[in-house]
């Protein structure tokens, strides 16, 4: 932990729902939903809007659409329209300091620190993310962020939870066992639901009551090192540095499918097309990797996950489709299953071309953690949200398309062959709304419009 609070945490409000409104100028004030839109989707973000009835990140799509009034836009994600106005975000982090760590598309700690001499104060720091703040509003056409300052990337990540949105919260040297003190177990980065849980049963649901555990106590109810974590977490005891580069850990990608599938055929062939996604981005990241992991989830919800170490590190989907299969082979899957997800990782930047995959080549075979998402580690996505690969219709609710005579605009709806359009953009008023055949061959996909003016000549 530093003597100043010198590490910032920059996070976007509501992201994916608040570019939806910039470019949609008749969704703005109006509750916004971005995520999966099928029967098995999940919520990825809800606009404050949409949050003020009750819709929530990870909820079911299907009880967002329960909770919220008609009117309500329920959106697939475009994740070009994310990609670009973060890059924006970024390149503006980057002009306070050298040193930034992109955690996701939307958030990311920066290292004030670095770089030029500058007032770490506590008012020099709060200045210096006002401007900021208000740099990143009028670059990004609207958004807002909010921000955390402290002398930790614990303490700057809750700081810019505590008064989202257009937040900002600087903790001074000192301060931080105080801010911790009233707040709950799981605003700690260590604690998730089932630490919750447990904690709970002993009488512990905030950060101070489980500050007045001994340690030997965590230790022997959560084991060494996750009961030391907590001990430290409890007492802002965080010494992680801002780096610059983060390292993948895991590569994945997954499918959620629209009925539960029990084909093995249908399955195994849905097993070879992501694992040849998850190889191309290993082939990309010039990385290898030694571990396989199939992960599914039952008609019940319930998750199972089975991994197996090959002798020799990979990029070659043939070996990651081979060993997966054969995991998948471990599988019941005679109720269906509702999801199907590969995985790689103990990544190395060293192959090995001598594969040995017969069985005698493989190591132990056994449950794994829960991998996350592709998403979360290379190329951030909402959970449940169908990517850009693999499009679940030909004119997905959201997306951006241009008309060769009416323009720019976004699909409204589609259904019985047939695609409405809202003719829109971020620099125009609420627009009409037009209907066309699905083949109309004047519509096509389109680019994420422009939300900064041209300039004038």
């Amino acid at each position: 932990m530093r003597s100043e609070p010198s590490i910032l945490h920059l996070d976007l409000d509501a992201f994916f729902a608040a570019v939806e409104q910039r470019d949609k100028p008749s969704l703005r004030g109006r509750p916004v939903v971005v995520g999966g839109i099928g029967p098995r989707g999940v919520v990825s973000t809800a606009s404050y809007e949409a949050r003020a009835f009750g819709a929530r990140s990870a909820m079911p799509t299907h009880e967002a659409r329960r909770r919220c009034p008609p009117g309500t836009a329920f959106l697939g994600g475009r994740f070009a329209a994310y990609r670009k106005t973060s890059a924006v975000v970024m390149s503006l982090l980057r002009e306070v300091s050298s040193v930034v760590e992109q955690v996701s598309v939307d958030e990311a700690y920066v290292d004030l620190a670095a770089g030029e001499q500058r007032d770490l104060s506590a008012d020099g720091v709060r200045l210096l993310a006002e401007e900021l703040l208000e740099r990143i509003e009028a670059e990004t056409g609207g958004l807002t962020a909010s921000a955390g300052i402290a002398s930790s990337k614990m303490l700057a990540k809750i700081g810019s939870d505590l008064e989202k949105p257009r937040g900002l919260v600087v903790v001074a040297p000192g301060r931080e066992l105080d801010v911790l003190a009233p707040l709950n177990v799981r605003a700690l980065g260590g604690v998730g639901p089932a630490t919750a849980d447990r904690l709970r049963t002993f009488g512990v649901e905030t950060v101070e009551q489980l500050r007045r555990l001994a340690l030997p106590d965590l230790v022997s109810i959560f084991g060494e090192a996750h009961g030391n974590g907590l001990h430290r977490l409890a007492r802002a005891q965080d010494d992680r540095p801002v780096v610059v580069e983060r390292e993948t850990k895991s590569i994945s990608a997954e499918e959620t499918f629209e009925t539960d599938v029990a084909d093995r055929a249908r399955l195994e062939s849905e097993i070879a097309r992501l694992a040849e996604g998850v190889c191309r981005r290993l082939v990309a990241a010039s990385a290898f990797a030694r571990t396989v992991t199939v992960k599914v989830r039952h008609p019940d919800f319930s998750l199972q996950t089975r991994s197996a170490t090959l002798r020799h590190a990979t990029d070659q989907a043939g070996a990651v489709t081979d060993l997966a299969t054969r995991l998948l082979h471990g599988v019941d899957v005679s109720s269906g299953l509702r999801l199907i997800g590969v995985g790689v990782s103990g990544l190395t930047t060293h192959a090995q071309v001598e594969l040995d995959l017969e069985l005698g080549g493989l190591g132990r075979v056994e449950p794994a953690p829960e991998y996350e998402a592709v998403a979360a580690r290379v190329e951030p996505a909402p959970a449940g949200m169908v990517t850009e690969a693999t499009p679940a219709v030909a004119w997905r609710t959201g997306a951006d398309v241009v008309h060769a005579e009416h323009g720019a605009g976004w699909v409204w709806g589609s259904g019985r062959g047939r695609v409405t359009v809202r003719f829109e953009g971020p620099l125009t008023g609420p627009g009409p709304v037009r209907t066309f055949a699905v083949d109309d061959p004047q519509l096509s996909p389109a680019d994420p419009p422009e939300w900064r003016p041209e300039p004038v000549a």
